[in-house]
């Protein structure tokens, strides 16, 4: 455990950002499940309606600082592209 008072608070505040990392991935995980599981079910619709809540949970978990940006762009591609591939075409 840290002696010094500066070091006492950094402990301090590293355990409030990870507890609020922690937060922001699990919500992030959770909407990526519920469009995954929309997916593995075939709900069209629900997959579509999963997705748009999914993409700015994401978005804000990258504007946070919680994973990269680009690791986030990665993630909507993936499942945007996921969820295309399963709509019929035109």
């Amino acid at each position: 455990m840290a002696n010094h008072k500066s070091a006492i608070k950094r402990h301090k505040q590293s355990q409030v950002r990870r507890m609020r990392n922690r937060i922001n991935k699990s919500k992030m995980s959770t909407a990526v499940r519920r469009v995954e599981e929309a997916l593995v079910a075939g709900a069209e619709d629900a997959a579509q309606e999963a997705l748009k809540i999914a993409i700015p949970i994401i978005q804000k978990t990258a504007g946070k600082g919680t994973i990269h940006k680009k690791t986030a762009s990665r993630k909507i591609s993936r499942l945007t592209g996921r969820v295309n591939r399963m709509m019929p075409i035109g």
